[in-house]
């Protein structure tokens, strides 16, 4: 009876650890996504430039890399929970920068502070996730992501239409759940079962144990793709929907993002007990048909289209996405999780930002639809690319047997 107590007990701390710790990682991803449908309104109100978007798009990107090429693996060091908490007070100043915004600088800032915050969490979170259960944090790393973005954009869209002070009404819902989420993490257990041997220094590091290296690079090409996808979504598709819909409401655009990233969702659940050789697979073949969609929704001026393209895309977001960190986190040990996330994160972020940025430019020189056409032509040949290549790293067990 007692060793059934006990064991009734631990289950009941892992699901409020794996629930807390999904919650927050949540959290942070809806709030990276937020200011993106607000961004033509703030343009409106302060009459800054399309350029200082691209700018304050860059400053969250610049933060966010070099938080996770230099801080990455602090966790490893000092333990999950204070690195967790520290990323949440970082978070909450953020978000109190976004409310109290006068004009672009006041942006440039925050981004820069939620840049800095998010690095923090998604490496710290992600690992506490697989030290708890590492089936379930895998999942729960796929998911969140997805459904993060996904309520972040659609979510600030929606209150920028409703809601009172639409450019502030958000960030005050957030500092309310990061202030909630804070005080919970602060009273919570420490997940890694122990720390690096090694002290920590804060110089740029790219951590990819031995163990995952093959299957860090056998992943590459679509999880680039995958990432790069998704920046498209942030940068070019709340334009392309605007312009078919000669000025659609402002909730639309995040509605595309929406689409994407809960398709994605609902291909993670579907693949979780399926081998990662299958999610990678699945990924690179309904990215490259999604993107092709997309491509044939921006020529005909089909916004109907483009939402389809949306949906088949974020099936293959999804799905290798789920794929690429069970295929890296096979075989490594608790103490190298961070480190291995934070490289696996810094080569997302660097997909994510540096082609939305190159397409940013690219859109005010060359026009919206020649830009669209050459930025889905990369994505669909990485993802082609990675369904050429040799699959015997990719561990085939499947989520029920641990991997």
């Amino acid at each position: 009876m007692t060793i059934r107590s006990d064991t009734t007990r631990g289950e009941a701390g892992k699901r409020r650890g794996l629930a807390l710790h999904a919650v927050t990682l949540i959290a942070f991803l809806a709030a990276s996504s937020a200011p993106t449908p607000l961004y033509p309104l703030y343009q409106a109100a302060w009459g800054f430039s399309a350029l200082m978007i691209t700018v304050i798009f860059a400053v969250y990107a610049a933060a966010l890399l070099t938080t996770l090429l230099f801080f990455g693996a602090l966790s490893n060091h000092w333990g999950r929970r204070p690195v967790i908490v520290l990323a949440l007070a970082a978070e909450l100043l953020a978000m109190a920068l976004f409310l109290m915004a006068q004009d672009g600088g006041w942006l440039l800032a925050a981004r820069l502070v939620q840049g800095f915050a998010t690095a923090l969490a998604t490496t710290s979170l992600a690992a506490a996730l697989l030290d708890i259960d590492h089936k379930a944090g895998a999942t729960i790393n796929s998911i969140a992501p997805m459904i993060g973005m996904g309520v972040g954009a659609l979510g600030s869209g929606l209150l920028a239409q409703v809601a009172p002070a639409p450019l502030r009404f958000v960030y005050g819902l957030l500092i309310a759940v990061f202030l909630v989420q804070m005080l919970r993490s602060a009273r919570s257990a420490e997940t890694a079962a122990s720390l690096s041997a090694t002290r920590w220094s804060p110089r740029p590091r790219i951590d990819v144990p031995e163990a995952a290296r093959k299957a860090f690079l056998r992943v590459a090409p679509l999880n680039i793709a995958t990432w790069a996808l998704g920046g498209f979504f942030l940068s070019l598709m709340p334009s392309l929907i605007r312009d078919m819909s000669g000025g659609a409401t402002t909730w639309l655009g995040g509605g595309a993002v929406a689409a994407l990233t809960f398709a994605g969702t609902v291909a993670i659940v579907t693949y979780r007990n399926k081998t990662a050789s299958a999610g990678l697979a699945t990924g690179g073949l309904m990215l490259s048909l999604g993107t092709a969609v997309i491509l044939g929704g921006v020529y005909l001026a089909s916004p109907t289209l483009l939402m389809a393209g949306a949906l088949v895309s974020g099936i293959g977001f999804g799905a290798g996405f789920l794929g690429a960190i069970r295929s890296i986190n096979a075989n490594v040990t608790a103490s190298e999780r961070a480190g291995l996330m934070s490289a696996f994160y810094f080569e997302s972020y660097l997909a994510n930002s540096v082609p939305a940025m190159i397409a940013g430019y690219a859109a005010r020189h060359i026009g919206l639809a020649e830009t669209a056409t050459g930025f889905g032509a990369f994505i669909i040949a990485l993802a082609l690319l990675s369904l050429a290549l040799p699959d015997a790293e990719c561990p085939r067990k499947t989520a029920e047997q641990g991997a």
